[in-house]
Formats: structure tokens, sequence, C-alpha cells
């Protein structure tokens, strides 16, 4: 045998080290996932695998990796929805299949007022009679408005486009139906206004951030169909927090008009602040975890969170697919009704809709129906505690009977990522262009850092969270079938989340108001699918106190 040398030996040891450096860095490239790696993201979910463990995932992670690069080609606008649909009902419930007559109030002694100004908070009932006795043209109303929308619009910062052509052109149009003898309804010539987060034809569709400032979707939105064909006339697209989070937007912040150095919440922030401000009669606001509620509540105003499959979204920008629900910001309680009885059912392309009647009368006999309120939390020391018993009080003044009661017992905080995954997801390519950049909020709270940290959201832990919220919905329809109605406050405790995440319906309202000046508000929640019952006992207890025929003061 061929002795060696040392220099061969040498020269053969440098060959074999080239040659196993060249196979790790061919098989770090092909894996470019290290044991190490996995290790460290164990600790973002909880979890403790051994070495063995991690090195047999490392060819199913690089395969996840390359499937989601593989996804990332394929243009996912906003509106594509997927093909796992949420589904709010229980086990074994049952739907009202009956349509009753709707009943509303009484507005045939409404007159011009002296003061036309005072027209600015006429409900929408007043207009409508006004219009339909042609004491007032659907034109000239429109101008009333559009009026006020300029003089006071820049300094509440609540609007973004107003749409003046097509409100003119559309109310010209309805005042000559009604000179012809149609009419078509209570909303027949009544100005409104819309968040702007609903695709509108010849106008942009900002979402109210910077990176959509300029978007324009030519389409008009289901919801603005629905109002367009009762003959209510679009005057405004009105500001949202960017994406739907906070009064921030990319023109500036909302204002609250009972304190303009205050913001008027979000993200519903326009639609309630230009309510509020007497700019519009009524608008259209969404809701995907206190949307409507908050912003009425600091604005005063009354607004409806329908039952999650009411409202078509068609049209409307998707935070979240399994919680977003759009609903009215109206003056009073029979505005909702008046508004919702023209935009719920389905449209045949929303598949998350259900074909549900809506019944609704002006009057209740409170002494009939079992109100709920969830003690635990009325009994709890927070900002409106005092107002919040007087409106319980008030209601046993009414007759009714209040019935302690209390929500499930789950901790729906633990459930919240729901959204920020599916919000995540909505706004997925936002991240990976790093176009979130450009959004004014870099806050750790605000949408970039939510969309960024959603990426660490485990599918499995998504998919748990949810089956939790089936078990959510299984005791929430134990608590609804002993009350037809419960209250509950505004921002205390669980209630708001817990029942955005079940998709029952809530009125808020306002029911008074802090030492500062501003409005408090309470909740009157409802049976998923019965908004008739809970808006006509929220119109009773309304129509026996005054806190929503006040208005601020705009002489700013």
């Amino acid at each position: 045998m061929k002795k060696v040398s040392f220099l061969q030996l040498v020269a053969i040891s440098v060959v074999l080290s080239i040659i196993t450096i060249v196979i790790v860095l061919t098989v770090t490239e092909q894996r470019e996932i290290e044991t190490k790696e996995v290790e460290i993201a164990e600790k973002l979910i909880g979890l403790k695998f051994i070495l063995s463990e991690r090195d047999s995932m490392l060819d199913n992670l690089i395969e996840y990796r390359n499937s989601y690069k593989s996804n990332w080609d394929v243009e996912l606008k906003n509106s594509v929805v997927p093909s796992v649909l949420f589904n709010p009902l229980p086990v074994g419930f049952e739907f009202n299949k009956v349509q009753k007559p709707l009943e509303f109030s009484d507005y045939s002694k409404t007159k011009m007022p002296e003061d036309i100004e005072e027209l600015a908070y006429y409900s929408i009932g007043e207009l409508a009679e006004l219009i339909r006795t042609k004491q007032i043209s659907s034109v000239d109303l429109t101008v009333f408005f559009l009026e006020r929308m300029e003089k006071f619009g820049p300094k509440l910062e609540c609007i973004i486009t107003i749409t003046k052509e097509r409100a003119l052109r559309q109310a010209s149009f309805v005042d000559k139906e009604i000179a012809q003898g149609k009419y078509r309804g209570l909303l027949h010539g009544i100005p409104f206004g819309v968040k702007d987060l609903l695709s509108t034809k010849d106008y942009k569709t900002t979402w109210g951030a910077t990176p959509f400032k300029d978007q324009v979707i030519n389409e008009d939105a289901t919801i603005i169909k629905n109002l367009e064909e009762a003959g209510a006339v679009l005057l405004a697209k009105l500001t949202m927090g960017a994406l739907a989070w906070g009064d921030v937007w990319y023109g500036g912040k909302t204002r609250n008009p009972w304190d303009v150095t205050k913001g008027s919440s979000g993200s519903s922030a326009g639609s309630a602040s230009a309510v509020s401000a007497g700019l519009v009669p009524f608008a259209i606001g969404t809701e995907t975890w206190g949307s409507i509620v908050s912003p009425s509540t600091v604005c005063g105003v009354t607004g409806l969170r329908p039952t999650y499959g009411r409202v078509s979204r068609t049209g409307a920008m998707a935070l979240s697919w399994s919680m977003d629900k759009i609903g009215p910001i109206c003056r009073n309680a029979e505005d909702l009704a008046i508004v919702f009885n023209e935009i719920y059912g389905p449209d045949n392309i929303d598949q998350s809709l259900y074909d549900v009647p809506f019944n609704y009368t002006n009057e209740v006999d409170l002494r009939n129906l079992k109100i709920g309120y969830l003690k635990n939390d009325f009994d709890g020391d927070y900002d409106f505690h005092k107002n919040d018993s007087l409106t319980l009080n008030k209601l046993k003044e009414l007759g009714a009977e209040l019935i302690p009661a209390e929500l499930p017992n789950i901790d729906v905080e633990a459930l919240s990522f729901i959204l920020s995954a599916e919000a995540g997801a909505a706004f997925d390519e936002l991240t990976r262009t790093n176009k979130d950049k450009l959004l004014v909020r870099q806050i750790k709270k605000g949408w970039p850092n939510v969309f960024r940290s959603s990426r660490f959201i485990p599918a499995v832990e998504y998919i748990n969270a949810n089956r939790i919220r089936a078990l959510l919905i299984k005791e929430m329809q134990e608590l609804m079938v002993r009350v037809d109605v419960y209250l509950a406050p505004s921002w205390e405790g669980d209630n708001l989340l817990l029942t955005n995440l079940t998709g029952h319906p809530c009125v808020v309202l306002p029911n008074g108001f802090s030492d500062e000046g501003t409005p408090t508000s309470i909740n009157f929640m409802g049976k998923l699918f019965d908004e008739g019952t809970l808006i006509a006992v929220a119109k009773a207890y309304q129509d026996a106190t005054d806190h929503h025929l006040k208005h601020p003061d705009l002489s700013f």
C-alpha cells in the first residue's frame, strides 16, 4: 500500500473541509431556517420542543414559507372575502319568520320652524313630513345642510369629500317625483352622510388613510344603493380614523362638537360628529369593536350596531370579516328604525347575510318585557355611574322590572386577537410593502404595529380562539332566553367586546352629561335579529327623557 505523505494528508483535509463547508452552506441555503431560530420562535407561542423535534420541523416550516411566498403572488383586493364565514347563530336558534306592519310615530303636526336653523336638529320623521307635505323641497333642505357643512365642517374636521353635484342632482330628481305624486317613504329627500370606507361612484373612498387618500372604487356600496333607492340624498363622505381606528385621519383629527379641543373618538368619528353638529340628519357608521358606540357616546348621538349578518358589507372596507357591522347614527331611536328598515337584508352578494323580518312598533309596554341589567358592572365605580343609575331608575318608573344578569364567565380579552389576525390579513400587502409607514399614527397600539405583530399569531391559536367563541355564543344564548333586552354600561366591563364577538345588536344613546359638560351614554342590548324590540325599548326611555334633544354650542 502506497504511503500518503504529510502534505497529501493536509491537502486531503483541506479538500474535505471545503466540501463540508460547501455542503453546510448548501443545506443552509436550501433550509434557510435553523433549529436555533425555531427555539427562539417557541418563546413567541409559549411552547417548548426538544432538539430532535425542532430538526424534524424544518422541512415543513420551509415548505410553509414557500407556500406563503407563492400566495403573495396572488392579488387579493380588500374586497375578497375568506371562504370561511363566521356564524353567529347558536345551536337550535329559530328565526322569527313573520313580517308585521311597521308602526312609526305620527309626525303629521310637524311645521316649518320660524328660525330655519332649527331644521339642523329636526328628526328624520319631522323632516320627512315637511318634505311630504311640500313645506320644504329636498333641494332646499340639501342646500341648507350643504351650507352647514361648508361653515362648520372645516373646524370639526369631520368631512373628507362633499358630494355636492351628486346631492343636488339626486335632490332635484326626488322633488320631481314628489311633485308627480310619487312618495317613496320617510327617507324620500332626506340628506345623509357615510363613513368614508363605503365605496361611491365618481368620488374617492380614502379609508381615512394616507396610502389610500386618492383611491377611487368606482361603484356604490350596497347600503348607499339601498338608501338612494329609498330616496335619500348623499351629501358627503365623512371622516374615519385611518383604516377604522381612532379619530385621527390623514387630514387631521375629527373634533367633538361638544368640546372641539377633544377628538370625537372613533372610528366612525365623522359620522357621529356630523350628526351631533347638525350637519346631516343621519349618517352611516361601522363597528368592529366600539366604533359606533364610542363616537356616539362622546358626541351625544344615538347609534345602532345591528346584529352581525343584518346589513350588507358589499362595497365596505373589510377590517375583520367576522366582526365588521354597519349601522346608522341618528338623533333618536326611532330614526334608527326608519333608516334600518331601508338597509337590512340580503343583497345576493354578501354571503354573511340572513333574510329575517324587521318588526318595529313605536310604542311598547315595558311591563310586558323582561329587561335585564348587568348588576356587577353597574355596581362598580366608573365614570358614568351616576347617570347610569338614573337611567335604571327611570326605567323602573316606566314600569320595567329589572332583572339582574351577568355575562358568560369567559375571558373575552383573550379572544381579542381574532380581530388583530383578521385585520393583519386584510392589510397584509400594506405590511409587506412597508406602506404601513405612511399611516399617520405610528404608536404601539396603532394599526401598523398591530398588523406587523399579527404575523406572529399562529393559525392554530386563531382557530381555537374561534372555538372558544362558539362556546361564548352558546352561553350568551342561555342569557338571552331569560331577557328580551338588557342594559350595560357603554365602556365598563366586557360587554362591548363580548357582544361584538357574538354579533348581538346594540343601541347606544345619551343619558346625561359629565361634570365637564360632555355627553355620557348607556347601551341597550338585544336578542339576535330583534332590532325592533331593542329600538322600541330605547325609544320608550328617550320619550321619557330629553338628553337626546340637547345640542352642542357651535359658536366657535
